[in-house]
């Protein structure tokens, strides 16, 4: 039995004693938690009890954006030791299914993700994981900067999904955490510059103190005309469609220049419309995105060589008792917020 913070039903949590399987394999690592990160998908199953065709039907520990310290070892790992700091990929998929054998894990229909019904999540003192998808973190990177390397991996499968070539530039629509972080994967990636699109002006303010990026207030000016204003009339090289809303997933193609490329990150609740001719006429490229494959390394070498800081990004970090409160501020969504974070005991 451990502490862990429990949903029990929709819009219910608890912090109380859960009992949770932690018998150590060959393979595994048992990790003791230090940060973990709000996701919007853990305040949507706080807040509705479901996404899509995966539902809250019994209690569920929450989160999976976590580092922390690997306390213990598996017969087997060599690349690991105790007392090493990591952070986890939270998707444990089958190593011998097609999707996997063919590179592509993140969609394997068998993955087993934290926080995602019927397995639990990551609030709660110790792990164990496959030593596999824990990796270690260099010097430079703090536990709080390693739990949101989670996030930033959806960026950086957004960048490389795009075919980003150097001196693109770059649209975002949608300046929420994940936007952020496609925003700055892009800058990464080669993009000479990104314009970030969105009707809240304090996000707009967090993002547009980066280098390289350019904000458009959408209450102001359609998202559209602004990129045609800034290119010339030519449009964008990537537009990254980050928000999930309909208006902007169906303007898409006028962001974009000719022969250029739409790039879907973010999930909408219903059913989207899609201007096809729109896309034909210029002979656009659609790409997707469901969360990430084979990036985790690249996300931590970015952000430990410094091209990566994702320090201003996070917007508070309360107690793991207050952890409750810490998932009513995200959901109050208050307009200067980005990332809140969760601290565990003793750590």
């Amino acid at each position: 039995m451990a502490t862990a913070l429990v949903l029990e039903e929709k819009g219910r949590l608890s912090l109380r004693d859960f009992p949770v399987a932690a018998e150590l394999g060959p393979d595994d690592v048992r990790v003791a938690i230090h940060t973990v990160g709000i996701c919007g998908s853990d305040v949507h199953y706080y807040t509705h009890g479901r996404i899509g065709q995966f539902v809250v039907n019994e209690p569920m520990i929450l989160g999976h954006e976590a580092a922390g310290t690997v306390i213990e070892t598996g017969s087997a790992v060599s690349h690991l030791k105790v007392g090493d700091r990591v952070c986890m990929e939270p998707g444990i998929p089958d190593p011998v299914s097609r999707a996997s054998k063919m590179g592509m894990y993140n969609v394997d229909p068998s993955v087993r993700f934290w926080a995602t019904p019927p397995i639990h999540g990551c609030l709660t003192p110790e792990v164990v994981h496959p030593a596999a998808f824990t990796y270690k973190l260099p010097d430079t990177v703090t536990f709080a900067e390693g739990a949101m390397v989670e996030p930033f991996a959806i960026g950086m499968q957004s960048a490389l999904r795009a075919r980003i070539q150097p001196g693109d530039i770059g649209v975002v629509t949608g300046a929420g955490p994940i936007g952020m972080m496609v925003a700055l994967a892009a800058l990464a990636g080669g993009c000479a510059k990104v314009y970030v699109a969105d009707l809240a002006q304090p996000k707009l303010d967090i993002i547009g103190a980066y280098d390289g990026i350019e904000t458009i207030n959408i209450t102001q000016q359609p998202v559209a005309d602004a990129m045609r204003d800034a290119t010339d009339g030519w449009g964008a090289d990537v537009v990254f469609e980050c928000s999930g809303a309909a208006p902007a997933v169906l303007d898409a193609p006028a962001m974009a220049r000719p022969g250029g490329a739409i790039v879907l990150v973010g999930m909408p609740v219903d059913p989207v419309p899609m201007d096809v001719v729109g896309l034909q006429v210029k002979e656009l490229r659609v790409e997707t995105v469901f969360r990430y494959a084979n990036i985790y390394d690249r996300a931590i070498a970015l952000m430990g060589s410094g091209k990566v800081d994702l320090k201003p990004l996070i917007s508070a970090t309360l107690p793991f008792e207050k952890s409750v409160a810490a998932f009513d501020r995200a959901v109050e969504a208050r307009p200067t917020d980005v990332k809140i974070q969760i601290e565990m005991p003793g750590r």
